[in-house]
């Protein structure tokens, strides 16, 4: 038997390359503990679909992947959701895996954290919080999350100053807010935030729903920019900003969570393995549980982790690609979403045959809306589809339809 506690060659040309034929531990967890959320960003990555995957699992099942998952070698944790603080268990798993060695980080809204459990979690190890923002603006925040809780917000990251824990403000940036980067960074250092991460929306999930209202224009982002850099060079001392540009804006995309199957694993909240968040949107990819599966067994032996792990997945023109090594093909959901193949290069580098497609999306982002017709006017004039309960379960009656296939999807309209 195969001794999985050390990293191990993976058979067959699909897995790896010559020139890496060693498949490393992961050395970051993600534990999804619920798709529950009181907020309902018009962003979210969480699967459109996610009131079909919910059954968590138990606070034994999350024990037992936490003590499989630092087995295994990873070093980092982070707590995330849906909104995690839901769920009345967390101190105990913090607890857990503080003892396990890890370094936690609790990934929230900040809606649920009390100074009780700001308390509780301190004495439990937790190490850090990261803590998000939707603008520096009440109006903006509470529309972008469609809830009250700018105030909230800004409460907990006093609370957290307070209580010792080290702060991540983070925010996500789009079409309505990057116009108040000057803002956004001052609000993170009146509130001593440690770091802030602007980070551009990524269009999946919910995103992808709401592209055409959240896509920049690229004079907003450069401006963003230079607002950062400015930043940088007074404040970079007592606060370290960063700034995710968005994929489409690029000649190169980025690697795939670093490579798919090299860093990452995530577990969703019905025990599902991810090699990136997205990855449940990919057909044809069946992920594994570990409900059925040990760690071990998913990382290293499983199709799904294996599927694009590697170089040698890859069809024309990054197979021959003297750069294949650097962004190894991109992103696989992008891929998917923007060509309908998953395995074809990330539309985003300018070497792909379907970069028009990406293109053509920034364009009509650059296009003024008085001068917008047809198709692309009727898009920006669509209301946000905010993420809800009622809304994903329009999409999930959708999926399950007959005839079904490819990107088909529901229409549900917005539910306030």
């Amino acid at each position: 038997m195969t001794d999985l506690s050390q990293p191990v060659s993976q058979p067959g040309a699909q897995v790896q390359s010559d020139a890496a034929a060693v498949v490393p531990p992961p050395l970051w967890l993600l534990a999804e503990l619920t798709y529950r959320c009181p907020l309902h960003c018009a962003f979210c990555y969480n699967p459109l679909d996610y009131t079909d995957h919910n059954r968590e699992l138990t606070t034994g099942q999350w024990l037992d992947v936490l003590r499989e998952a630092r087995a295994l070698g990873a070093v980092q944790l982070g707590f995330s959701g849906g909104e995690p603080l839901v769920r009345d268990d967390v101190e105990v798993l913090v607890e857990e895996a503080h003892r396990l060695g890890f370094y936690t980080n609790l990934i929230t809204s900040g809606v649920g954290l009390t100074d009780q459990r700001l308390g509780d979690l301190k004495a439990a190890g937790l190490d850090h919080i990261q803590l998000s923002f939707q603008d520096s603006t009440q109006q903006l925040n509470d529309f972008l999350s469609s809830t009250r809780t700018f105030e909230l917000k800004q409460r907990v990251a006093v609370a957290l100053k307070r209580h010792g824990f080290p702060m991540v403000m983070n925010c996500v940036l789009h079409r309505y807010n990057l116009p108040h980067v000057d803002k956004i960074i001052e609000m993170a250092l009146a509130l001593g935030a440690e770091y802030l991460e602007l980070a551009n929306t990524q269009f999946y999930g919910w995103a992808r729903e709401n592209q055409a209202q959240l896509m920049p224009t690229q004079q907003q982002l450069e401006e963003a920019e230079a607002v950062v850099a400015r930043y940088r060079r007074t404040h970079g001392e007592r606060c370290k900003i960063f700034f995710v540009v968005p994929d489409y804006f690029e000649r190169r995309p980025k690697r795939c969570m670093n490579g798919w199957g090299a860093v990452f694993l995530g577990v969703a909240p019905d025990g599902a393995a991810l090699p990136c968040h997205a990855a449940r949107g990919l057909p044809g990819l069946t992920l594994p549980n570990v409900k059925d599966m040990p760690l071990r067994e998913i990382w290293y032996d499983s199709d799904a982790f294996n599927r694009f792990r590697g170089l040698q997945w890859m069809k024309e023109p990054c197979r021959s690609c003297d750069e294949k090594d650097r962004d190894l093909g991109g992103c696989r959901c992008q891929a998917y979403l923007l060509t309908g193949d998953a395995a074809n290069a990330d539309p985003v580098c300018d070497k792909s045959p379907f970069h028009d497609t990406v293109v053509k999306i920034v364009r009509r982002a650059a296009s003024g809306s008085a001068s917008e017709t047809g198709a692309t006017a009727a898009a920006r004039e669509q209301p946000i589809l905010f993420r809800n309960d009622a809304n994903s379960r329009k999409f999930a009656a959708a999926a399950r339809e007959p005839d079904a296939g490819g990107d088909n999807r529901a229409s549900p309209g917005v539910q306030s």
